[in-house]
């Protein structure tokens, strides 16, 4: 076994030990899903930042990095405006409202706000589409699993699922959020240093420059041909309204946690963008060759073949936490709904408390070999995880944010703007074949069906009420 291998094993075992001596505190399903409404602003902004550096915007950032260049930055740039948007406009509102009503997931929210059809297809929809991302964590796991040791593929997924399912189960919000902290300890210095080592070593940008045959549009943040805003339009409503995201913010214990410590989260993701983008951008000095899905390698060469051996172990683990640390995420929306919005409310309404919990552990179990399966087969970080925020965005979008800036929404309003949406996007992706980089897109065109079935429902329930 060699010595980034080791680290990484001993690193894994230190998380699962964390997570399961934070889960000895939770006992209740309010802990598990909400953190009992107590994280202050250090925790929350934590949690937050963990989930939204994944592997998109690692592994994935530096293979648009290593093929675009700098129009890379979009990619966790657009989350980090995303993230702002929910600090300051969309988080306090439904902090307000989970509060006053003690709701527990996003489900809640949408059966609170129209009616249990809705709760019971956002639901279903999120346990399709759920298991994407968590499945694109887990291919940059097993790419970096196999760049160190050579650990087969199929394997490295194994062993991620295995290692973030222990320490997520445990605990839930809680022990994530705590797990979250050593994790983003690691990736700080990691990543930080070792851009710094790695731009040294490739000679700077002169270093790049002399692998592309454009340099102009490589140091570009507005590339024609790489990233760029059309990221904005499935990225940024994403990360303001994804239930992960949103349930961990129904944990802040007031108003003004949510907009110190996702303000602050936001503001750091902004930062950080800038970071996989160069990464991905010097490894081509060491191999300018990898084409296609082979790009997503560019992170793990960087690490291993730019940096000493120390170092590299260190950004290594680094990236290993930032995987880990949004697969949580991922667990926490597949376990919290299934034993919340699912069976709670349909299977089993009188069901206990501890019937819950428990229900909310073997979720996710179950998300977490869902989602390993899914990452076997998919075997793409970018393209699972576009599906992902895709789908995202066209379905609850103008739900959640119709629900809480229109007064008085239509009760099928909600179910109408979800089955529009996602009918709308693969109407545009499958049937149209629109481009995803153009303004026209499919997740444009789902959001505009979303939104006019939003008002339309909302008019006519109106109109019924008034003639009656």
């Amino acid at each position: 076994m060699n010595v980034q291998l080791l680290l990484l094993v001993a690193y894994s075992a230190l998380l699962i030990a964390v997570g399961i001596w934070i889960g000895r505190r939770v006992g209740t399903s309010d802990q598990f899903f909400v953190a009992g409404r107590g994280l202050g602003p250090v925790l929350l902004g934590a949690t937050l930042l963990a989930a939204n550096i994944g592997a998109g915007s690692t592994v994935g950032a530096a293979s648009l990095g290593y093929q675009y260049g700098l129009s890379a930055w979009w990619w966790v740039g657009s989350a980090g405006i995303g993230t702002l948007l929910l600090a300051w406009w969309v988080g306090p509102r439904i902090w307000r409202e989970a509060r006053d009503h003690k709701l527990l997931t996003v489900g809640d929210y949408l059966e609170w706000r129209y009616d249990a059809r809705v709760r019971l297809a956002a639901t279903v929809l999120l346990w399709l589409i759920t298991p994407a991302v968590l499945a694109a964590q887990l291919v940059a796991v097993s790419f970096i699993l196999n760049t160190v040791a050579g650990v087969p593929f199929v394997w490295g997924c194994l062993v991620g699922g295995v290692v973030m399912t222990l320490y997520f189960t445990g605990g839930g919000l809680l022990a994530s959020a705590w797990v979250n902290i050593v994790q983003l300890a690691v990736l700080a210095v990691g990543l930080i240093w070792a851009v710094v080592v790695a731009g040294i070593e490739a000679g700077g940008l002169d270093g790049v420059l002399a692998t592309v045959a454009v340099p102009g549009e490589f140091t570009s943040l507005v590339s024609p041909t790489g990233p760029g805003w059309h990221y904005l339009f499935f990225l940024v409503p994403a990360f303001m309204v994804s239930p992960g995201l949103l349930q961990k913010v129904y944990g802040a214990r007031d108003v003004r946690t949510v907009r110190v410590g996702v303000g602050a989260a936001g503001l750091l993701l902004l930062a950080f963008a800038i970071i996989p983008a160069l990464l991905g951008m010097y490894a081509r000095v060491w191999d300018a060759s990898l084409l296609g899905t082979a790009a997503d390698n560019a992170l793990p060469l960087v690490l291993t073949l730019g940096l000493p051996l120390g170092l590299g172990a260190l950004g290594l683990a680094a990236v290993f936490s930032a995987e880990l640390s949004s697969a949580d995420a991922a667990l926490f929306m597949l376990s919290t709904s299934l034993s919340e919005d699912l069976y709670r409310r349909f299977v089993k309404p009188g069901a206990s408390d501890g019937e819950v919990l428990r229900v909310a552990r073997l979720g996710a179990v179950a998300g977490g070999v869902v989602g390993t399966l899914i990452a076997i087969v998919l075997g793409s970080v970018i393209a699972s995880l576009t599906i992902f925020y895709s789908l995202l965005t066209v379905s609850l979008f103008v739900p959640i944010i119709g629900g809480l800036f229109w007064r008085r929404p239509g009760r099928v309003a909600g179910l109408a703007a979800l089955v529009a949406g996602v009918g709308g996007y693969l109407v545009g992706h499958y049937a149209l074949g629109l481009a995803g980089r153009a303004l026209w897109s499919p997740t444009t065109m789902g959001l505009t069906a979303s939104a006019t079935a939003f008002v339309v429902a909302t008019l006519v329930a109106r109109a019924r009420i008034g003639g009656s």
